[in-house]
């Protein structure tokens, strides 16, 4: 049977940098490695990129409103809908990857044209609603949630109509359920990770890349990946490298990412507390950058302080390349990384553990070395792409193969 056509729906995507971005974008390209055509639909969050662009074999189709906006996504809900009809005929499937806002029109679109629909949620929250507290709050417009509190219903009711929900956490399996929606349609696929891109190097390797990327051959490196928000412990994680400077002078903190769209970003502030501290010599920003892999590569511990996440792509691509992870017991992490065993975890917000467990591995080059390869290990075993891709196939191919059999029964 023809492998079924898939239209991969998202707020943003590459080269936007982010996990729901890069986990999009893995997906789809290894839907095509494996004979299924994908078809993207995005929104135009930069006017410099172009409205219809190809990336390989995959064609990503940009839409209005045009430019940087955290409210511009809300224009999806009706930009999309005709963009769907039109390319009806180039999917059997429609996945949604984020599907707080933009689910509403996808799975509406799905019924009216009789096409299958997956929604996946990529932060806590998106189903019960609770991801758009920050926002209302930053409004400061109390009397917003009542009709806010409206339109949930209302979406909740067409969401509900979706064929299947891929749930990256147990914490978002549960949240869906608590919504009301049977576990038949619940589907735990974690997010993944490309271990070939994603790889440990060796010892040259790494004095080679550190040289390329213009970084010191002999300090002991510190990087964190992703997006600079303040939910992610970035503040605290300055407060705390501050203090463990004072103790050592071989350090670096690189920073790859910037604030991006997202309303908690804190990109200024944590620029102007190094200028304020007088870290310069040992934090350096890199702003976006397309070579992840090789920052990650030439460096030696990985952190990741975060406060709230459902499943931090970002930390397995650590994993992958064989950094230890410092990170903290929140959404996914939690069933990731055993503490002592393929990582150190600490509790959020908790000044004393980060800097004790930054401390211990700085100092211990054995016990580093051990929880980067079993960290490595980990992600082989349950997070390289190949795997994760192989059971979206599973489900899509039973929901547009098999409409005659439950889909529990097919992908089990």
């Amino acid at each position: 049977m023809t492998s079924p056509r898939i239209c991969i729906f998202t707020e943003t995507y590459y080269p936007v940098v982010g996990g729901g971005e890069t986990q999009a974008r893995l997906l789809a390209e290894n839907l095509v490695a494996s004979g299924f055509p994908v078809v993207v639909l995005t929104r135009r969050s930069d006017a410099t990129y172009e409205s219809i662009e190809r990336y390989g074999e995959v064609t990503v189709h940009r839409l209005q409103p045009v430019g940087r906006g955290q409210h511009k996504k809300w224009g999806l809900l009706f930009s999309s809908i005709p963009r769907l009809f039109r390319l009806r005929r180039q999917y059997d499937l429609i996945f949604v990857s984020g599907f707080r806002i933009v689910g509403i029109s996808a799975v509406l679109v799905s019924k009216l044209l009789g096409k299958a629909c997956v929604l996946k949620a990529d932060s806590q929250g998106e189903m019960s609603g609770d991801f758009f507290d920050a926002g209302l709050e930053k409004l400061g417009l109390p009397l917003l949630r009542i009709p806010f509190g409206l339109f949930l219903k209302v979406r909740d009711f067409i969401l509900k109509r979706a064929d299947a929900f891929a749930a990256i956490t147990l914490d978002i399996a549960a949240e869906l359920t608590i919504k009301g929606l049977g576990r038949d349609v619940i589907f735990m696929i974690p997010n993944s990770v490309d271990t070939v891109q994603f790889s440990p190097v060796d010892h040259r390797q790494k004095q080679e890349l550190r040289r390329r990327l213009d970084l010191s051959e002999t300090n002991i490196t510190v990087i964190y990946t992703g997006r600079l928000v303040s939910y992610k412990g970035l503040p605290l994680l300055l407060e705390v490298w501050r203090e463990i400077v004072r103790q050592y002078s071989n350090l670096t903190l690189l920073l790859v990412g910037t604030g991006g769209l997202d309303i908690h970003n804190c990109e200024d502030e944590l620029k102007k507390y190094v200028v304020g501290n007088s870290l310069q010599e040992s934090v350096c920003f890199t702003g976006s950058v397309r070579n992840v892999p090789e920052y990650l590569q030439a460096s030696d511990i990985y952190v990741l302080p975060t406060e709230n996440d459902a499943f931090p792509s970002a930390l397995i691509e650590a994993m992958a390349c064989g950094l230890p992870v410092v990170t903290t017991p929140v959404g996914a992490i939690k069933t990731i990384v055993k503490d002592k065993q393929n990582g150190l975890l600490v509790r959020p917000r908790d000044f004393q553990q980060l800097y004790d467990a930054l401390d211990k591995l700085i100092n211990d080059a054995t016990l580093s070395k051990h929880l980067g390869q079993a960290g490595s290990q980990t992600v082989q075993e349950r997070y390289s792409a190949e795997i994760v891709t192989q059971e979206y196939i599973d489900l899509f191919c039973a929901l547009v193969d098999q409409p005659e059999n439950t889909v529990e029964e097919a992908v089990s």
